[in-house]
């Protein structure tokens, strides 16, 4: 489908700020670029189905509605294929099965810490509950649905200074005392209830649920000249926005685009890059193992997540020549001990094409004397054994409730990935 005939879409940044706001969850990321695509023409596939792929038509296919892979095949997809990969998930905390607590007439939820979050910013934040439920519906069938308080439910508070005089000297967080949700005082409603309240009116009983708690404060373009972006889950809703665009606008075929669940627990789950689910993908558009083999020798990924920033309040954090500074461009990701899965060859390759595309490209290696973070690049490049790059837009606080970013390097990450999926 030609950009001309596709539906109106706002600019990259604008796009991408509202995409984070409507997507707390995994869960509605998911459905976000699922229903931006089928605006697109994309034809959504289901697994469980037969395929008849047809050369010039556009797909997407899900899994576990937290995982999405979307493709253009061309005539000859032998010549190999430009992908692109991100993921859905960022640190946050997630609601028990059982997470009802009362302490002094206060009602809580114990959450459990996904990922390695940055616990600290969650309190004294206006939070709100999202994700997904499943039950079953007045029929008796099992059904699953989305759902989203919106509105600001709960928080975390911090306490007092006077309580604590020595709360500023590296205080410690202990996850199952200090971080339950405060979201009522009195009566203790039950919580699966309280969700039938956000269902379908079909719904007729929730028998379990996969809930993330959230901070409703809306993203926002910061700073005198609005050279900042400051929102939820940039890490790596950022790369996931910006990648599904580029893959519309680009309007190019033999490409592909992936984001998957789980990344920052190791992805190793059905819906994560560890699991099966891009190989699935590429064996069943494929006419044989033979020939997926040298669609894959020719084809590349790109790998996009996003890089440290220099914080120029902890500069020494980073090495003196490696460190990037935001609007700047994206940032190759280097590590000897492929925690990132970047070589010379495709980082040349990355480097000629910003090059022509007039985009700026820095680089990030981590200090030495310091360890080293990981991406879907090294296991995406373990499991199908596609050349790949590391690269991403730099950004401050990395797994904080509250992320930033620099504004000039949406577009030029998005006329980048443009340039590499034409």
């Amino acid at each position: 489908m030609n950009q001309a005939s596709s539906p109106a879409t706002p600019s990259v940044v604008d796009g991408l700020l509202d995409f984070i706001a409507r997507s707390p969850t995994p869960f509605h990321a998911t459905a976000n670029i699922v229903a931006l695509l089928r605006e697109h023409g994309f034809i959504h596939l289901v697994e469980s189905e037969p395929w008849d792929c047809q050369t010039g038509n556009n797909y997407v296919v899900t899994r576990n509605d937290s995982s999405v892979i979307a493709f253009r095949l061309g005539d000859n997809i032998e010549q190999g294929l430009r992908m692109v990969g991100a993921h859905t998930d960022s640190p946050c905390l997630r609601i028990k099965p059982s997470p009802e607590l009362n302490v002094n007439g206060y009602w809580q939820l114990g959450v459990e810490v996904y990922g390695g979050v940055l616990l600290h910013p969650w309190m004294d934040r206006d939070l709100s509950i999202a994700g997904r439920v499943s039950g079953v519906n007045k029929e008796g069938e099992l059904v699953n649905q989305l759902v989203d308080f919106v509105r600001p439910i709960a928080t975390i508070p911090n306490l007092a200074i006077h309580l604590d005089r020595e709360a500023n000297k590296n205080s410690t967080i202990n996850p199952q005392l200090h971080l339950p949700l405060i979201v009522a005082q009195g009566e203790q409603p039950d919580f699966k209830q309280l969700l039938l309240t956000l269902c379908d009116d079909d719904v007729e009983r929730i028998l379990d649920y996969e809930l993330s708690a959230y901070d409703t404060q809306a993203p926002a373009q910061v700073g005198l000249n609005n050279e900042f972006i400051c929102a939820a889950r940039l890490d790596n809703l950022l790369s996931s926005y910006v990648g599904v665009r580029a893959l519309l606008d680009s309007d190019s075929n033999n490409t592909l685009y992936v984001s998957t669940d789980h990344e920052e627990v190791g992805s190793a789950s059905a819906c994560g890059a560890r699991g099966p689910f891009l190989k699935s993908v590429l064996q069943r558009i494929t006419e044989d193992s033979g020939h997926l083999t040298r669609v894959i020798d020719n084809s590349s990924l790109l790998s996009c997540d996003n890089a440290h920033g220099i914080h120029p309040n902890y500069a020494d954090k980073h090495d003196q020549n490696h460190g990037p500074i935001l609007n700047q461009g994206p940032v190759i990701k280097v590590n000897a001990n492929q925690r990132y899965a970047s070589n010379s060859i495709g980082s040349a390759r990355f480097q000629q094409l910003c090059e022509q595309a007039d985009v700026p490209v820095q680089h990030f290696v981590v200090r030495s004397d310091m360890g080293c973070g990981s991406t879907i690049g090294p296991i995406t490049a373990s499991e199908l054994g596609v050349e790949t790059l590391d690269i991403g837009a730099p950004q401050w606080a990395m797994h904080s409730i509250r992320e930033t970013a620099g504004s000039k390097d949406i577009d030029y990450l998005h006329t980048a990935l443009c340039a590499y999926l034409a």
